[in-house]
């Protein structure tokens, strides 16, 4: 047991860190264009805030986006006539309402919710692994998460893949809760939350059967109730009465999300509306489309999101989520129900993305992630009260980890860890990891979603004033917002042009190398912008301002 004393001392650390998360997104979050999928949330958001109605873009929950545009509103920007227009209209407006309110100023004001909610996750953990294995442990899990690349990259982004993860989590300990000690507040709250988490993103949706194994699973691996009487009593009831107990608190969940859901989606046929949305789920979704692992173009990956957990989370991370899985597993102290909270949840949602999720990114399964944050705190935790040679890789460990988060900064959503070097790069390995060979491995929001107009029109102004570059993009958000008049690439790109100077998206790089015939582009580039634009000059056209020296 703590101490009063430590666990204050713990309580103010929480505090701190989760302070230090907030402020590395948020700073973070100044030097980003908007990713490919903001500018429609944004202005989704901002419509349903006007219209108190779900007006666009059902094939995703409101729950983020209303956050987004109730920030905006607060903040005096609006979206007007947003009513009674043609279906897709988000899609033409999203651009234009950023750019006519300031693409910085509404971009900064959209996120700050989604990075609250993302500083909510980190809170979650804490209190979670606190209860799981005491302050320290909980302490330690959320100092894996506040320096995490992957969670810092999408801790701002107005997406739904932080949120579903901090609501998905924030149901399970509610849930873990009522488990502990049965009654209507307790299950109240956790309707709440699992309404939140089912509005947060549609892959919510498999908290219904991951709380229904849990729920059954109470029945026969009860949690010790702090109320001695109270367990004593439904310990003498049978093994049926007991589970159909359990259901019924289930339904009485799940009614009281369905509340959350018709307030949410401003209407009394919000699950109707709901169950709309759901069946869009990849309506838009080609079946030719072929994704990148490793060099190879294939439909489907089966490996895709285990192989990209190993690349892009630092070496230290998955070092002690490995060990601190062992260490509960063997851990006798950690109840069986507990185990099960901690394991059946990210297997479900790392199994439903390998399923159903297309191999586009990492952020599909960082719902799941978080509990590879609280097994790498037990593990960091236990080397902490060991000897000298145990503290010792602690803080090695802990020391790894800052520097991966100092060394990728602001460039969050481009980190690889170093083993992404080692099969043929080992000289670019450096203080960002193996962020250079990201393009070797995967694609998309791995390596390069739009995030990173403003770094590339910094580095033109300092190298290329002229504005010469021929630029191969990958994004939604016209580079011209940025004051970038780049010329199109990709004529120039399947043989090596005699000269130019040349832009190349990390994700349209990957494309390049697995349809081959592009060795120029294996050479080592002149520079790499915001981790995401590979820049290759060939020298200056002797007819151009710049080859002529005018």
């Amino acid at each position: 047991m703590l101490s009063r004393r430590d666990e204050v001392l713990c309580g103010v650390l929480a505090v701190i860190l989760c302070g230090a998360f907030f402020l590395q997104g948020f700073f973070a979050s100044r030097h980003k264009s908007p990713t490919n999928d903001e500018p429609v949330h944004i202005v989704s958001g901002a419509a349903y805030i006007s219209t108190r109605t779900i007006v666009a873009n059902p094939q995703h929950p409101p729950l983020m986006k209303e956050l987004a545009g109730l920030s905006l509103a607060l903040f005096g920007i609006r979206l007007h006539d947003a009513a009674n227009r043609p279906a897709g209209w988000e899609w033409i407006v999203a651009q234009p309402f950023l750019i006519i309110n300031g693409v910085g100023h509404a971009l900064i004001r959209a996120r700050l919710p989604l990075l609250l909610t993302s500083t909510l996750l980190g809170l979650t953990i804490y209190w979670w692994g606190r209860n799981l294995a005491g302050a320290w442990a909980g302490l330690a899990a959320l100092f894996l998460f506040a320096f995490d690349p992957t969670m810092l990259g999408h801790s701002y982004l107005v997406t739904t893949d932080m949120g579903v993860a901090a609501m998905s989590l924030l149901f399970l300990v509610t849930l873990h809760r009522y488990t502990r000690k049965p009654g209507i507040g307790r299950l109240c709250a956790a309707g709440v939350a699992l309404g939140l988490g089912l509005c947060a993103k549609f892959s919510g949706i498999f908290l219904l059967p991951i709380a229904a194994v849990l729920l059954a699973a109470n029945v026969f691996w009860p949690e010790p109730s702090p109320d001695k009487a109270l367990e004593g009593a439904t310990r003498s009831r049978g093994t049926r009465a007991r589970l159909v107990t359990a259901m019924t608190a289930l339904l009485g969940m799940i009614a009281v999300a369905l509340v959350i859901v018709q307030i949410l989606y401003f209407s009394a046929r919000g699950p109707q509306l709901y169950l709309h949305g759901l069946s869009r789920v990849n309506a838009d979704h080609d079946p030719g489309t072929l994704h990148y692992l490793a060099g190879q173009l294939k439909p489907r990956f089966a490996s895709y999101f285990v192989v990209a957990w190993l690349v892009k989370e630092p070496i230290a991370t998955l070092a002690l989520a490995l060990a601190g899985t062992w260490i509960v597993l063997r851990q006798h102290s950690i109840s069986r129900l507990s185990k099960l909270f901690l394991f059946l949840p990210p297997a479900v949602f790392v199994l439903a993305c390998m399923v159903l999720a297309d191999d586009l990114g990492l952020r599909y399964a960082i719902p799941a992630m978080p509990f590879a944050y609280l097994a790498g705190g037990i593990a960091l935790a236990t080397l902490w009260r060991g000897g000298a040679l145990p503290r010792t890789l602690a803080i090695g460990a802990c020391a790894w980890i800052g520097i991966a988060a100092d060394g990728i900064y602001p460039d969050h959503l481009s980190y690889f860890n170093e083993a992404a070097c080692l099969p043929g790069h080992a000289n670019r390995i450096g203080w960002d990891g193996g962020s250079r060979c990201g393009p070797d491995w995967l694609a998309d929001s791995n390596v390069d979603w739009g995030q990173s107009l403003p770094a590339l029109k910094i580095w033109l102004d300092r190298h290329d004033p002229q504005q010469t570059i021929r630029l191969s993009y990958f994004g939604s958000f016209p580079p011209s917002a940025y004051g970038i008049h780049a010329r199109d690439a990709k004529d120039f790109l399947w043989q090596r042009p005699a000269h130019g100077l040349f832009a190349i998206s990390g994700s349209n790089l990957a494309d390049l190398f697995a349809q081959g015939q592009i060795d120029w582009l294996r050479d080592e580039p002149a520079a790499v912008v915001g981790h995401a634009y590979y820049i290759y000059d060939l020298g200056p056209d002797p007819a151009s301002p710049r080859g002529s020296g005018k």
